[in-house]
């Protein structure tokens, strides 16, 4: 989905990277009413597919983690010709473990990315996988094989072999470039605009967290934090929209841009 801005000036560019598997799904809608938000503000906003998600060609089977990156590299060059903007400001927003695929993005081409719009992001790879591994686990309770399961699941992957986690096709590419991925700076100084969301106003963020962004700091990046109280809308049984999460995403985006002039676009 390519959102535009309708008339006026535009402020800047933006590439949405969406988070794993079914986190994609449930966080459909709150990604299609921010884009939406941010073209009314002044951003042209591409929301891509990856390879083998949602409406992309290809298969999730097929998918490496390096054809992800890819993905998001010629999703930001196409924007950028796109609208002939070669020097407007151009933000990754990552959700979740789309933050990885943002931060490894960047790394890809330089100066792509002038700054960042984490959504709770993850900060390690291999607790993701682990995670979606354990639902292989669950799947397998009832006939008293979980641990099997799971373990045979990892000696598959080990070996190269695909396997079959709730309805999805997990490749050996995909489950070992997630586990070797981390949420370390690229490069390039940017800023980050980084929320958390949490259930109540008195949850602090995870010492791991704090520790993470801190090395962005420390890197030179400019990483502005932020706390909005709201559902974790990725993960919830059933859809949510956390209002307050949009609010505070659009208001951060307009602080540190510059407007540029809006091209006639083609048909």
């Amino acid at each position: 989905m390519h959102h535009v801005p309708q008339g006026g000036r535009l402020h800047g560019l933006a590439v949405y990277v969406h988070p794993f598997a079914e986190e994609m799904n449930k966080s459909r809608r709150m990604a299609a009413l921010h884009a939406a938000a941010m073209a009314e503000a002044g951003w042209a906003v591409l929301q891509p597919d990856l390879l083998g998600c949602g409406d992309s060609a290809g298969d999730f089977g097929q998918a490496s983690w390096d054809d992800w990156v890819d993905d998001v590299v010629q999703a930001c060059q196409w924007l950028r010709r796109r609208h002939d903007l070669l020097q407007a400001p151009l933000c990754l927003w990552g959700l979740r473990s789309g933050c990885l695929l943002a931060a490894e993005a960047a790394t890809r081409v330089e100066c792509l990315a002038t700054n960042f719009l984490f959504w709770q992001p993850v900060l390690n790879g291999q607790v993701l996988l682990q995670q979606f591994l354990r639902l292989k686990l669950a799947g397998e309770l009832i006939g008293g094989s979980g641990k099997q399961a799971m373990n045979s699941a990892r000696q598959a992957l080990a070996n190269g072999q695909s396997v079959e986690i709730a309805g999805y096709r997990l490749a050996p590419g995909l489950a070992q470039g997630l586990a070797g991925t981390r949420l370390e700076p690229p490069p390039t100084v940017s800023q980050v605009d980084w929320f958390d969301l949490s259930s109540r106003e008195d949850l602090p963020p995870s010492a791991a967290t704090d520790s993470v962004a801190a090395s962005w700091q420390a890197a030179g990046h400019v990483v502005r934090r932020h706390k909005v109280v709201g559902p974790s809308f990725w993960q919830t049984n059933e859809i949510e929209v956390c209002t307050d999460l949009i609010g505070s995403g659009i208001a951060t985006l307009g602080s540190s841009t510059t407007p540029h002039p809006s091209r006639p676009q083609p048909a």
